[in-house]
């Protein structure tokens, strides 16, 4: 059954910027949050686990940018989280 046309994203900017939004945000909040957790977990450990939890969080952050309406508050949420892990890191 296909989805119905008013739930629908127009323009074609919009839908590239939940693209970008999804894949490089996910991306850099997945790798600060890594980098974050070597704070409290020996490296080593974090280097192993997130082969599989890397991809995990990543491929959640990248559906959940679909699921938030508008773009912007995507790019917001996840510029504050990156923000957040990297001060983690780098205090």
């Amino acid at each position: 059954m296909p989805a119905n046309k008013k739930y629908l994203t127009k323009s074609p900017w919009i839908k590239l910027s939940k693209i970008l939004a999804g894949s490089l945000g996910g991306y850099l909040v997945t790798l600060s949050f890594h980098a974050a957790l070597t704070r409290a977990i020996p490296k080593e450990y974090v280097m192993v686990t997130s082969f599989i939890t890397g991809y995990l969080l990543w491929a959640t952050l990248l559906l959940v940018a679909f699921l938030i309406p508008k773009s912007w508050k995507t790019w917001a949420i996840y510029a504050l989280l990156t923000g957040l892990f990297s001060g983690i890191y780098f205090i």
